[in-house]
């Protein structure tokens, strides 16, 4: 009695079939064997030591077994697995699996089982599958009269079973049966995870790219469009002559290869289409192609002249835009509101104060030319510049404004513009167009103090004490003037030689503003970044970020002992304790031997009173303790004393008695009266800055 066959079938839809055209040569690395049998064995798979990647996972070792029948037998490593094919491009490998029987006699006992039972794992991309288990009745014609007497399970080709071919069915044997297995580099998940470790990445070749697998974790390597080879080699991939494929790239005009492409163009004097036949024709000079091609032309031109004029326009608007934005940043439209206003209440214009342009600026210095710098400071550069009605001015280009001054700049500038002194340089007016606005002062020609005192000008040698007791005085005059006549007050915070200007008459000028505060009217202002110049900088403001009045004094005090002695303030040769002109003053005044450190000739110009006046005010306005200080006014008028008295000692001047005026002096010199120095003022002005804040300016 025949016995049915049970057939139990497990058929994987994810796996394709090799593809049936031809393959491309595959390379293995120099040296190894690249061939068992009729089969390409190609890098990363390989035969012996050094032949195939070793990533650890045993997968592209090969044993080629020779010594058995014709052909040689190809398997992978440590399975026995008898591979017929290995492909690059599509990434699947043709193995044969030996079936899994199962036989039993004709009353349904067991009969034997194979040995060579082999487990196949489920690749990771199916997620579903359902075995079935079928029998195959003797007496259906369907599967025909003979049935075998065993049962087989196991994994197969879908192309090898085939329903109009059941030789299996008969069969009681071993056999083996061809499957189509996926392969990828599988030592790390995908690509972008390979590319961290370049050393490791399987792509060798600079013409390929790394594709991930659609299988499982890994990824594997293809040779660029354009290029053929083995793309796990250093340089595997070659350049594929299209122009030698005619079948494949047909062209029937100049084929032209190029690495990774080729060019099929027509012949010279004709056009069209080379890659068909006949597609290229005799070109006519004066086709209507040709002609729309030159009104094509013609038109690209005006176009691009459009886009040119709207890209100019849109700069020029960008421009006007980021001017207005600076402009209002630094509070132009308030600055102009309060001009008005103070217009208005003062019935006049507002002291030749204006607000300049950038084209202006530009224009008066040449575009900022390097040859029109007057000097660079601290606080930014200062240029020469020739306005349009020929006035020669100082502008000066700040370098950076804090967020706190921008605030505070509209109130400050109209302030400033209203000093009207003799020793002040005059501030006559702004620039707001920019991103740290620009001033515009009077022009004084004639140098500063410091280049008086050290920059080789030289002191006249007949009037050289008088000349400095009055440039002393006058800057003293001009600070005491902001301190106690300007409303609010102003001070300085940069007093120094190089902010002290000479015009042709040796007249003094305070000048540069760029750390000048108004002075708080309730608590005291804490300063966010102590601006100044080492060597003149108060101590007690170093320590306590209040700039006072009496800062002013000490950097003062350092510029009087600068004219006195012609010492620079700080030296940088010799003993430490003797770098800072004030400490070695101090000390030397300590010991008694301070007429040592003063210039020749102010020790053989000036007598024991005069000296020892000079030298008791310089030491109180150098004083650690702001409260010990004197006042400018103070300082002024004991300068403007001593000036007179060392041009008229006692006893000289006609020999006779000076009256009041010496009496004065004398009283001066001795510190026990002091006398209010006149100023030439304008009568009182008023300016209505805010509501509710009005400002007195004695002017």
């Amino acid at each position: 009695m025949a016995i049915n066959t049970a057939l139990l079938l497990i058929v994987l839809h994810s796996l394709v079939a090799i593809a049936s055209a031809e393959q491309q040569p595959a390379l293995a690395r120099p040296g190894c064997r690249d061939r068992c049998g009729n089969i390409t064995v190609p890098y990363p798979f390989g035969i012996g030591p050094g032949c195939y990647r070793d990533d650890g996972l045993q997968g592209f070792q090969l044993e080629c077994d020779d010594s058995g029948p014709s052909p040689p037998r190809l398997t992978i490593f440590g399975y026995n697995h008898r591979l017929a094919a290995l492909s690059l491009a599509s990434g699947e490998t043709r193995a044969y699996l030996n079936a899994t029987r199962e036989c039993f006699n004709s009353s349904g006992g067991f009969v034997e089982r194979n040995n060579n039972t082999s487990y196949i794992s489920i690749p990771s991309g199916v997620s579903f599958y359902e075995p079935h288990q079928r029998n195959f009745p003797q007496d259906d014609p369907t599967f025909g009269t003979n049935a075998t007497t065993c049962h087989y399970v196991f994994l197969v080709e879908t192309e090898w079973f085939s329903y109009s071919d059941r030789v299996f069915l008969n069969r009681t044997d071993d056999f083996d049966v061809p499957v189509v297995l996926d392969w990828a580099v599988r030592n790390v998940g995908s690509c972008s995870a390979a590319r961290r470790n370049m050393t490791d990445f399987a792509c060798r070749s600079a013409d390929s790219e790394c594709v991930d697998s659609t299988n499982g974790a890994g990824y594997r390597c293809n040779c660029s469009k354009g290029y053929q080879g083995n793309p796990y080699l250093d340089g595997g991939c070659t350049d594929i002559d299209e122009c030698q494929l005619k079948d494949e790239h047909p062209c029937y005009g100049l084929c032209m290869n190029m690495p990774g492409r080729h060019v099929c163009i027509c012949p010279p004097g004709t056009n069209g289409d080379a890659t068909t036949k006949n597609g290229c024709r005799p070109k006519d000079k004066f086709t209507v192609a040709l002609k729309a091609l030159t009104g094509s032309g013609v038109g690209l031109i005006l176009l691009g002249s459009m886009l040119c004029c709207l890209s100019l326009w849109l700069q020029k608007s960008k421009l006007i835009r980021t001017k207005q934005r600076f402009f209002e940043h630094n509070g132009g439209v308030i600055l102009q509101q309060q001009m008005r206003s103070y217009s208005r209440a003062a019935g006049d214009a507002t002291g030749g104060f204006k607000i300049f342009s950038t084209e202006e600026l530009k224009k008066a210095t040449n575009n900022f030319a390097a040859d029109q710098i007057l000097g660079r400071g601290g606080h930014g550069i200062v240029y020469r510049g020739v306005l349009a009605d020929s006035s020669v001015v100082a502008i000066k280009k700040s370098k950076m404004m804090e967020e706190a001054e921008t605030k505070e700049f509209a109130r400050e500038m109209l302030i400033l513009s209203q000093i009207n002194h003799r020793n002040v340089v005059k501030l006559l007016g702004c620039c707001l167009e920019v991103e740290v606005p620009m001033l515009v002062y009077e022009y004084v020609s004639n140098g500063t103090l410091y280049q008086y005192i050290h920059g080789g000008k030289g002191l006249n040698a007949d009037t050289a004490l008088d000349t400095r007791l009055r440039i002393a005085a006058e800057s003293a005059e001009a600070l005491s003037y902001m301190h106690s006549s300007a409303s609010p007050p102003i001070l300085h915070g940069d007093v120094k030689t190089a902010n002290i200007l000479l015009d042709g008459s040796l007249t003094a000028k305070v000048t540069d503003f760029g750390a000048s505060k108004l002075a708080p009217n309730d608590e005291a202002e804490i300063a966010t970044l102590v601006q100044g110049t080492c060597g003149y900088l108060d101590p007690e403001y170093l320590m306590t970020c209040q700039l006072t009045d009496k800062s002013d004094v000490y950097s003062f005090g350092v510029v009087l002992l600068e004219l006195l002695t012609r010492k620079k303030v700080l030296s940088f040769e010799g003993p430490e304790q003797d770098r800072s002109l004030v400490s070695r003053f101090v000390m030397a005044v300590k010991a008694g031997q301070h007429d040592k450190l003063l210039d020749d000739k102010v020790r053989k110009d000036m007598g024991p009173e005069a000296l020892e006046e000079v030298t008791h005010l310089v030491v109180r306005c150098v004083s650690m303790n702001g409260e010990e200080r004197p006042g400018m006014k103070e300082v002024a008028e004991r300068l403007e004393a001593l000036r007179r008295y060392q041009r008229h000692p006692r006893g000289q001047a006609g020999g006779g008695d000076l009256g009041e005026e010496e009496d004065q002096e004398r009283s001066l010199l001795g510190g026990k009266q002091q006398r209010d120095v006149d100023y030439k003022f304008r009568p009182h002005d008023v300016l209505d800055l805010e509501e509710g804040s009005t400002y007195t300016f004695s002017l």
